[in-house]
């Protein structure tokens, strides 16, 4: 059968033998990039959901960059939670405000590349579509759940 770049992708980070458009899967996650707009406040969303570990600090990034510097003390304290939530579980790729634009620094990094699915705290996370992923914009139970999980359903386009 012949399946489209987005089916093929889903497919190969699923656990289904056939995929179709409008069939709803879980996936396994590549990696999840997080800036700070939700990153600080995504220690919230895991003491509501009662989560406490990580499914793996390689694949999570936190990049600092919209708020850049901070210019507000609020916008300070998103930053600061960020690095409190990646330093206490481990995250290596906590990166601050020197990296760059968010949805710039993985492919400048080559971290994102063909045939992965990625998810962001933000809605131009499909930039990476660019380099033959799959990647969408997500909120923030969802972000904790990839965070606990590093899986998520998504509805086959």
């Amino acid at each position: 059968m012949n399946y489209t770049i987005a089916e093929k992708i889903l497919k190969t980070h699923s656990k289904v033998e056939e995929i179709s458009p409008g069939q709803f899967i879980e996936a396994e996650i590549d990696l999840i990039m997080v800036h700070e707009q939700l990153g600080g406040r995504i220690h919230l969303e895991y003491k509501k959901l009662g989560l406490n570990t990580v499914w793996d600090p390689k694949k999570i990034f936190f990049i600092l960059d919209h708020w850049v510097p901070p210019p507000t003390i609020s916008a300070a304290q998103m930053h600061q939670d960020c690095k409190q939530f990646a330093e206490k579980y481990g995250f290596i790729h906590n990166m601050g405000m020197d990296k760059g634009i968010c949805h710039q620094v993985l492919p400048e990094m080559g971290f994102a590349r063909p045939g992965m699915l990625i998810v962001g705290s933000d809605s131009h996370t499909t930039t990476y579509g660019a380099f033959n992923c799959l990647s969408t914009g997500i909120g923030a139970t969802d972000v904790a759940i990839v965070f606990a999980t590093g899986k998520l359903w998504f509805k086959v386009p």
